[in-house]
């Protein structure tokens, strides 16, 4: 935790483990009371981290939507949303979406050493473009955001992200919120892939919260002992006595 972020996945998903539908529409899987709390989460981290087969498929604009936690953002000094992050191996992305276009706030694209050069050459007007090695670093990526000053980071997406982060012991926090229906096919995104995990039946995560949001089951796991308790105060987060990071909504 010297070098890098405090690190949540944050992920809704169906019953049966999947991230979305194979339709071409976005399939709407949280309760509206589920967005407002993963609204209030957007608000009280640095930076939100996305890769790019997401952009392509969900075209996000990732802000924080309440005007009233953009206006505490404010009154902390800080930017009304977090810094926007996307991870591409190729680089290949529309200087036009609206993850760069919306929100008074960075955008950091992250790609491997050999894409770098052609990439600031298509994004370097609406995006800082970080070389983070080849192939490209988590680690790397990480302890660039925090040179940057970002101290809490949240990872929105999609599973390969997940994946990667959590197969190299990168995660902080996991939380899911769980819809009450199946998807029930194979080419629909999961929540992760295949991977060698290092919480496996043999060593289980810490089950710190759960509840519900409208009809969605709400889960809260913490994989680590890191608890940013003076990053979190400045961000609305209490840690409680199992170590949990607790925000507004949990402490009301």
């Amino acid at each position: 935790m010297a070098d890098r972020p405090y690190v949540l996945i944050e992920a809704a998903m169906s019953l049966d483990g999947y991230l979305d539908d194979a339709s071409e529409h976005r399939l709407l899987l949280s309760s509206p009371e589920d967005f407002a709390r993963v609204d209030r989460r957007r608000a009280a981290v640095d930076a939100i981290l996305v890769g790019a087969g997401t952009i392509r498929a969900d075209n996000p604009r990732l802000l924080v939507r309440a005007p009233e936690l953009r206006q505490r953002r404010l009154d902390r000094g800080e930017s009304e949303t977090p810094a926007k992050v996307v991870v591409s191996g190729g680089g290949e992305l529309d200087p036009a979406a609206p993850f760069f276009t919306t929100g008074a706030c960075d955008k950091i694209v992250y790609v491997p050493d050999a894409v770098a050069a052609g990439t600031r050459a298509r994004l370097g007007g609406v995006a800082d473009v970080v070389a983070a090695g080849d192939p490209l670093s988590l680690e790397r990526l990480l302890a660039d955001l925090h040179r940057r000053g970002v101290r809490r980071l949240m990872v929105e997406g999609g599973g390969t992200m997940h994946t990667q982060f959590l197969a190299q012991g990168l995660v902080d926090e996991v939380e899911l919120s769980v819809a009450p229906f199946f998807v029930g096919d194979s080419r629909a995104p999961r929540f992760v892939g295949d991977a060698s995990f290092p919480f496996g039946p043999g060593r289980r995560m810490r089950l710190a919260e759960a509840g519900r949001h409208g009809d969605c089951a709400y889960l809260r796991y913490l994989l680590t002992d890191a608890a940013p308790r003076a990053d979190g105060a400045a961000a609305g987060y209490e840690v409680g006595p199992d170590g949990a990071l607790r925000t507004d909504e949990a402490q009301a």
